[in-house]
């Protein structure tokens, strides 16, 4: 018997809606498995801490121990996994082991809500990416925090963690040098600094030769997922060379992106040489432009620049910003990391979750 195919417009919307709801409610699950197994990670670490096993029973201890709970039915804890469990308890226990007591003692307010923030956070991220912060920042737990943020803010897979632990993201972020402080408003300038790098990595152009502003533009754009990804959360894509005409001149902006973020217009100027100061006075008539012919008042705030140069001296940037109305940030690029071959989507799949969940348990 052939099944019944209804065209009708609800009925389809409700199946739409049906298959929606059932993905989140998978995602949900996904989610609260892995949360309940991160606490149980955590409990095993503390304890391995606080029963001073290995000074009890001998180095030997931890061998004995994933053997022992391998024959009570509790697999995928090997030795090498207890000892993560181990490391991911002592990396973050002083943020996560406050006392309420000693919380009622400090005078700021929102420490409590900052301490439930941390540990909402680290129980949600996969072990897996728990495994990989580990390993890169077992000696500097605000580094390590840093990037449990970051993969929670932005859905990160375990490739594009990796890549950003390889690329220096920390040492990098809100690095450029900038005049945001006097030119944006308070509630913006803080974000606009902290969406900022330097220098960028464009080491995925695969430019190792010679070449000019036009070859790097077009290398930039021809990687276009990379070069949103190094360029941070909340950026879109509007136009390559894009024209404006102001009076009787054609102006053409390098590249143009809008933050969602920021909700503004973010010009950008991409320069193979060192940064002179007469770059200010270019990206800065831009961002008029942009101001008095895209912004829409009321709905986008202030449009700012980013002047991305081979190099630039520190002093020499800084006294140009000082000389500017607009808000403009001045970074450096590299082209000599190299970017993993592959990387995926910076938002995992209901198929992405739950592999990364079995591969957990098997560990």
């Amino acid at each position: 018997m052939k099944p019944i195919r209804i065209l009708d417009k609800e009925y389809k919307e409700w199946i739409a809606e049906l298959s929606s709801r059932y993905r989140k409610s998978q995602i949900k699950a996904a989610v609260k498995v892995n949360q309940a197994m991160l606490q149980f990670y955590w409990e095993l670490g503390r304890d391995v801490v606080e029963m001073h096993i290995e000074e009890r029973w001998g180095e030997s201890v931890i061998n004995c121990l994933a053997s022992d709970l391998k024959n009570e039915g509790i697999t995928g804890l090997s030795p090498r996994s207890i000892y993560y469990c181990k490391s991911f308890y002592l990396l973050y226990y002083q943020y996560v082991n406050i006392l309420p007591q000693n919380v009622a003692k400090i005078k700021d307010e929102t420490l409590p809500q900052v301490v439930a923030k941390i540990s909402s956070d680290l129980f949600s991220v996969p072990w897996g990416h728990h495994r990989y912060i580990i390993d890169k920042c077992s000696d500097n737990v605000d580094k390590a925090l840093f990037f449990v943020r970051q993969t929670m803010e932005n859905g990160w897979s375990r490739n594009v963690l990796l890549n950003f632990l390889d690329t220096d993201l920390y040492e990098r972020q809100g690095k450029a040098i900038t005049n945001f402080n006097s030119t944006l408003p308070d509630e913006t300038s803080d974000l606009a600094q902290e969406l900022t790098k330097d220098p960028y990595d464009f080491a995925f152009t695969g430019i190792a030769g010679r070449y000019n502003e036009r070859l790097l533009k077009d290398k930039l754009l021809n990687n276009i997922t990379n070069f949103l990804i190094e360029l941070g959360t909340g950026f879109a894509y509007v136009g390559k060379e894009y024209r404006l005409q102001i009076g009787e001149t054609e102006n053409f902006i390098d590249l143009l992106f809008y933050n969602l973020k920021l909700r503004c217009y973010v010009a950008v100027e991409v320069k193979i040489g060192k940064f002179i100061s007469a770059d200010i006075g270019q990206i800065g008539t831009y961002i008029v432009a942009v101001n008095h012919q895209l912004r829409e008042e009321g709905k986008d705030n202030p449009t700012i620049g980013l002047l991305i140069c081979r190099s630039k001296d520190s002093t020499l940037a800084r006294y140009a910003l000082e000389s500017s109305s607009q808000p403009i940030g001045i970074s450096e690029y590299e082209l000599e990391k190299f970017y993993p071959e592959k990387i995926e989507g910076a938002i995992p799949t209901i198929e992405e979750i739950e592999k990364e969940l079995n591969s957990d348990i098997s560990l």
